[in-house]
């Protein structure tokens, strides 16, 4: 009688067991999905931002590497043969005022660093990419310098290498 009093029937007195337990299993998949979701944007914004940076450094590199050696009248990589051809050391000299440039790159832990001193002066220091690894070498053979640059950005998934090879023709000497 109670339940005519307050204008149900016998069969509205709420909800089943098993109509909670489907509303359950249908929260549960979208909630799953939204997390993996949730996961895969943020891993794969990691993952390109990783690959954005180790081509900005392969680029650098390549960049400053070809103009220096454009430039130079010497080249010189490391002489010993087991050794990946750095610190490699360029120089030139102006054709009017002889003045002397000397720029030396070297691997210093997981930085190409550029070293440039004009007539023996104090040199200036600048880093000019990071996160170089081994699989870095230079080569210089019939007049053209092979310089190869490997970076790696990240760690476990995250990891991403990229490679550039640049080959490099200095100017001859006695022109500038």
């Amino acid at each position: 009688m109670k339940l005519a009093k307050l204008g149900l029937n016998q069969n509205q007195r709420g909800f089943a067991l098993l109509t909670m337990m489907i509303a359950l299993a249908i929260s549960g998949i979208i909630v799953t999905a939204a997390t993996m979701t949730t996961f895969q944007v943020m891993n794969g914004s990691n993952r390109t931002s990783n690959h954005m940076v180790a081509i900005r450094q392969v680029q650098n590199a390549g960049y400053w590497i070809s103009y220096d050696v454009q430039m130079s009248q010497t080249v010189e990589p490391a002489a010993a043969p087991d050794q990946d051809g750095l610190p490699l050391t360029l120089t030139w000299n102006e054709y009017a005022s002889g003045i002397e440039h000397q720029i030396v790159y070297e691997l210093v832990g997981d930085e190409l660093r550029r070293s440039y001193s004009i007539n023996g002066g104090a040199p200036t220091e600048s880093t000019v990419a990071e996160f170089i690894v081994s699989g870095t070498n230079c080569e210089y053979s019939g007049g053209v310098l092979t310089f190869t640059v490997v970076a790696t950005v990240g760690a476990g998934s995250q990891e991403i290498t990229e490679t550039g090879i640049y080959e490099i023709i200095p100017r001859p000497s006695g022109q500038s």
